[in-house]
């Protein structure tokens, strides 16, 4: 009786080490994988430099508007952490290439009732040694800039002013721009 209870504990520990030694070789196996949001972005960038975002704009703070709005987004939807040094891990630098504003709907007196405000911006994500971060794409641009728009539409009669037009065109253009910085599939 001693003998078959003395079998037991030992063929239970040799299961339990089994188990260990099984749990561990899936652990180191699996070393690379990532889990959550991470998954989305670059696993050697923790913290982004977001400058100034230039404009030849004649509109008042837009720059300054998107910057902010970009700079938001990243907090917001990254696992990266925005300084205010250009020392960081990476920088993401943008230039507002149009911002147009067009008539689309007239009354039968030519007042606007529809206005299209178009903004289109040229990224560059580069890391700390300033190389594109993001995989070249086919555009008739320098590879490490890539080009992004959007179009707001106002629409006078609901009340919406050219303001609150803008500042959703550079909301969508926020995310827009934080959307790229997202790994390729």
């Amino acid at each position: 009786m001693l003998v078959a209870a003395r079998l037991f504990v030992e063929y239970q520990m040799n299961i339990r080490a089994l188990a260990t030694i099984i749990v561990f070789a899936l652990l180191t196996g699996c070393a690379s994988y990532r889990v959550g949001n991470q998954t989305l972005y670059a696993p050697d960038v923790q913290t982004v430099y977001v400058p100034m975002i230039e404009t030849n704009s004649f509109r008042r703070d837009l720059g300054e508007r998107l910057t902010e709005a970009v700079v938001k987004e990243i907090e917001l939807k990254t696992p990266f952490k925005v300084v205010g040094t250009p020392d960081a891990d990476s920088i993401l630098s943008a230039r507002m290439v149009a911002d147009t504003k067009r008539v689309t709907i007239e009354n039968q007196n030519d007042d606007p009732r529809a206005v299209e405000i178009s903004m289109a911006v040229e990224i560059a994500w580069l890391n700390r040694r300033r190389a594109p971060l993001r995989a070249p794409t086919t555009l008739a641009l320098p590879s490490e800039l890539l080009p992004v728009n959007n179009i707001s539409t106002l629409i006078s009669e609901t009340g919406q002013s050219v303001a609150t037009a803008q500042q959703q065109a550079v909301e969508r253009l926020a995310q827009q721009i934080v959307a790229t910085m997202e790994e390729p599939w």
